[in-house]
C-alpha cells in the first residue's frame, strides 16, 4: 500500500483552497481508489475526522462515494477535472493580485519624496517598464528610434505589436523622429509604412543623439550609457522636472527638422509629388529590378555619366543617402507604378 504524502508536499493544495486534512485524504484516495474510513487511518485525522474531512469532499465534488455491501467506500475524482477549475481561479485571482501590487508600487512611489529619476537596471526590468509606461498612456507617445547596430530591449517591430497597435486603437496620438539608416532594413521600412497607414506620425532625420520614449509629457525612459546596452543595459526614467521639459524639446527639435513620411511611406517635402520624365521613370524602374549603372546606360541608350548624374539628382530630390532608399522612396512615392515599371526588360 503507498504510503502517506511526504510532509514537505502535504499542504501544497491548501494554495488550491483545500484544508490540509482535506489535502491528506484525497491524496490516499487518488493512490487507494475504493478505500473505506478505515483504510485511511494514516493520514493524520481521527475516525470521525476523517469522516467529516469525506463528507466535505464529497461536496465539492473532489471525491464520490459508493454505498458496497453495507460499507460506503470512496474514490477521488480526476485531479485535472476536480481541480482544474480550482486552479484556474487561483490563477486569474494571482493576475487580479499582480495588478494590484503594479498599482500600489505606483501609489507607493507617488507618496514617497519626489525623485525626478529612477534608475532601472537589465533587459526584462527595462522591457517592463517601457511597456506599462506605453499601456498607460492615455494621450501621446513620442519615441525616438535610432539605427541601432547593438541588440535592442524592444525594437521597432515588437514595440508595435507589444503596446503601439493598441495605444493607436485607444486613440493614443502616436510620433516617432526615426533616423534614416533604419530605412536600409526592408522589414522596418514596410513596419514604418505600416504604422503611418495608420495614423503614426513619422519624421525622418539623418541622425540621432538617443534611443528615447516619453509618455504624456509626463516621464520618458531613455538609455543611461547606450554603449553598456549591448553588456549590461541601464535605463533612466525621468519623470516631471526640467530634465524632462529638455528631453521633449529635444524630441519637438527633431521632429519639426525630419521630413514627414507619408500615407503610403513616401517622405514629405522630399519631391516624392512630382511627376517624373519618362527617362527618370525608366532609371527608377531598372534600377528597382536591380541593373547596374552601365546596363542602365546601355538600355536607355545614353552616356555611363548621364545615367549617374540623373541618379545623383534623383537621390537629392527624395532626400536618399543609398540607392536601396531611393528604390524604397520611389516605390513608396509612386515612382514606379505606370507604363515605365511594365516597359523595362532586365
Amino acid at each position: 500500500m503507498p504510503e502517506a504524502p511526504a510532509l514537505a508536499d502535504a499542504s501544497l493544495l491548501t494554495l488550491l483552497g483545500l484544508g490540509s486534512e482535506e489535502d491528506a485524504v484525497y491524496r490516499l484516495l487518488v493512490d487507494r481508489p475504493d478505500s473505506d474510513p478505515a483504510a485511511l487511518a494514516d493520514s493524520g485525522a481521527g475516525p470521525d475526522d476523517i469522516d467529516r474531512v469525506l463528507g466535505r469532499l464529497v461536496e465539492r465534488g473532489l471525491v464520490s462515494a459508493e454505498h458496497r455491501d453495507g460499507t460506503v467506500r470512496y474514490r477521488a475524482a480526476p485531479p485535472v477535472l476536480a481541480l482544474g477549475p480550482l486552479l484556474e481561479s487561483r490563477r486569474a485571482a494571482l493576475h487580479r493580485v499582480e495588478s494590484l501590487v503594479g498599482e500600489l508600487a505606483e501609489r507607493h512611489r507617488s507618496a514617497q519624496s519626489y525623485v525626478p529619476v529612477e534608475v532601472l537596471s537589465g533587459t526584462v526590468a527595462i522591457r517592463r517598464r517601457l511597456l506599462a509606461m506605453q499601456r498607460r498612456a492615455r494621450h501621446e507617445v513620442c519615441s525616438f528610434v535610432p539605427a541601432m547596430p547593438v541588440p535592442q530591449v524592444l525594437t521597432f517591430q515588437d514595440n508595435l505589436e507589444e503596446a503601439e497597435r493598441e495605444a493607436m486603437d485607444r486613440g493614443v496620438a502616436l510620433r516617432a523622429v526615426v533616423e534614416r539608416g533604419c530605412l536600409d532594413h526592408p522589414d522596418t521600412a514596410r513596419t514604418l509604412a505600416d504604422v503611418v497607414a495608420h495614423g503614426q506620425q513619422i519624421s525622418v532625420v539623418e541622425d540621432l543623439p538617443i534611443k528615447m520614449v516619453l509618455v504624456d509629457r509626463k516621464a520618458a525612459l531613455l538609455p543611461l550609457d547606450p554603449e553598456r546596452d549591448e553588456v549590461e543595459p541601464v535605463a533612466l526614467v525621468v519623470h516631471r522636472s526640467g530634465l524632462l521639459t529638455g528631453l521633449q524639446s529635444l524630441f519637438e527639435q527633431h521632429f519639426d527638422k525630419g521630413r514627414l513620411l507619408g500615407a503610403h511611406g513616401a517622405e514629405g517635402s522630399g519631391g516624392g509629388g512630382r511627376e517624373l520624365d519618362a527617362t527618370d521613370r525608366q532609371i527608377v524602374a531598372l534600377l528597382h529590378i536591380g541593373l547596374t549603372d552601365t546596363a542602365m546606360a546601355r538600355q536607355l541608350g545614353m552616356g555611363h555619366r548621364t545615367v549617374q548624374r540623373r541618379l545623383r539628382a534623383l537621390m537629392e530630390e527624395a532626400g536618399a543617402v543609398t540607392r536601396f532608399q531611393l528604390g524604397w522612396h520611389a516605390a513608396r512615392a509612386g515612382w514606379l507604378d505606370g507604363e515605365a515599371t511594365n516597359s523595362v526588360s532586365p
